[in-house]
Parts: C-alpha cells; sequence; structure tokens
C-alpha cells in the first residue's frame, strides 16, 4: 500500500513539474514575442523617422532651387533694362544661368538618391510589417499597406487601393518636374552661350533645346536605371504571390 501511494506521489509530482514547465515555456514565450515587436516597433519607427527626414530635406531643396531660378530670371531681366543689354550683359546672364544650371543638376543628382532611398524605406518596412504578421497572424488582414518585400509588395504600399502605372508615376514625379525646370536653364545657358560665340541663332536655339530635352531624358533614363538596378541584386524574404484583389484584373 505505502508503494502504491509513493507512486502516485511521485506521479503528481512529475506532473506538477510539467505543469510548471509548460508555465514557464509560456511565459518565456509571451516574454520573447513582446520583445520581438518592441524591436521591430522601434526599427519601424527609426525608419519612418528617417524617410521623414529624407522627403523634408528633397522638399526643401526643391523650394530652394526654384526660388533660385525665379530670383535669376528676374534679375536677368532686371540687369538687361539697366544695361540696354550692353557689352556686359551676356557675360554677367550666362553666369547666372550657368550657376543655375549647376545648382539644378546637383539638386537632381539628390533627388535621385532620395527616390532610392525612399524605395529601401518602403521594402524595409513592409518587411518588418510582415514580422508583425509573423507575431499575430490575424492582424494582417486589417493592413492596407503590403506585408511583402518584394517589387510587387513595393508598389501595394506606394498604391493601396489600385494598380498604378509606372508611366503615370514617372511623369506626376517631383524629380521629372525638377528636370524640366533644369533642362529648360540649361538650354537657355548651352543656346546662349552659342550665341556669345558667334553661332547663328538658328543653331544656338537647336543646341538649347537639344540639351535640355538630353537632361530631361537622361534623368528620366538614370533614374530607371538606378531602380531596376536596385531590385536585380535583391532577394526578398517574403516575396507576394500575387497583386491584392482590391487592385482587380490587369
Amino acid at each position: 500500500m505505502a508503494t502504491g501511494a509513493d507512486d502516485r506521489s511521485g506521479a503528481s509530482e512529475r506532473a506538477g513539474d510539467a505543469g510548471d514547465d509548460a508555465r514557464a515555456a509560456a511565459v518565456a514565450t509571451d516574454a520573447a514575442l513582446a520583445r520581438r515587436l518592441q524591436i521591430l516597433a522601434t526599427e519601424h519607427w527609426g525608419l519612418l523617422a528617417a524617410r521623414s527626414t529624407a522627403q523634408n530635406e528633397v522638399l526643401t531643396r526643391i523650394s530652394i532651387y526654384l526660388t533660385l531660378v525665379s530670383a535669376g530670371l528676374v534679375t536677368i531681366g532686371l540687369l538687361g533694362q539697366a544695361t540696354r543689354f550692353g557689352s556686359w550683359f551676356p557675360v554677367a546672364a550666362l553666369a547666372i544661368l550657368g550657376f543655375l544650371t549647376v545648382v539644378g543638376l546637383l539638386t537632381l543628382i539628390r533627388m535621385l538618391t532620395i527616390s532610392e532611398e525612399d524605395m529601401m524605406f518602403v521594402v524595409a518596412m513592409n518587411r518588418i510589417r510582415g514580422g508583425y504578421a509573423d507575431v499575430d497572424p490575424t492582424a494582417a488582414e486589417y493592413f492596407l499597406a503590403s506585408t511583402h518585400d518584394d517589387f510587387v509588395g513595393m508598389t501595394v504600399t506606394y498604391s493601396f487601393l489600385r494598380r498604378r502605372g509606372g508611366f503615370e508615376q514617372v511623369l506626376g514625379s517631383s524629380l521629372i518636374m525638377s528636370a524640366l525646370v533644369t533642362g529648360s536653364v540649361g538650354g537657355m545657358f548651352a543656346g546662349g552661350l552659342c550665341a556669345a560665340l558667334g553661332v547663328p541663332t538658328g543653331g544656338a536655339v537647336t543646341i538649347g533645346v537639344v540639351v535640355g530635352l538630353g537632361v530631361v531624358a537622361t534623368t528620366a533614363w538614370y533614374g530607371g536605371y538606378r531602380f531596376t538596378g536596385s531590385w536585380r541584386t535583391y532577394t526578398p524574404r517574403r516575396p507576394s504571390a500575387g497583386p491584392p484583389a482590391q487592385w482587380g484584373p490587369r
């Protein structure tokens, strides 16, 4: 009888130990999930702050450049009236246009860089959003932004409700607008320089138009080259199964 009682007592103790282990594992699991969520949220907010800073910077630079262009053209007009387009007016006008062209090219370079950074921020936040979905799969159905860190996921995050064409995205971008302004200023500088060097008016105008269109075309091509090049060397962690249902058929 004593032996049976001892066996029951041992079994009860082992069951109690197993229950304690299960509760400890559950607590450890909950702590690990909470720690993971805290790490993901910290990284998410860091990316949001960096993206906001980059966007504010590029908007400020665009505003400064457009202000300089406006002031520069007004200055050229005032100089022309004050000097009656005298002998030193072409030099002053070309200096102003040359300065504006250089500032415009530098602005375009920074805009290309920030456009690439913005894409990287979106992809990184998509991956973190996927981490949230791993922790709580039921939360994924409430995300309109994508939880996939591939090309389709990026485009979904940029446009939740409908498929946005690349042509529309490019033409509506601040980069192309700035490229048009820089191309116009650069074209005027190139044409004015040619005219100052004795090139006939028709030829100077043609050269100016070609230079301006070249700036716009080169900006668009190089931006596309950098964009596609980024995806050629990148391997997503959570690839998309396909476009979202709200996009509808192609």
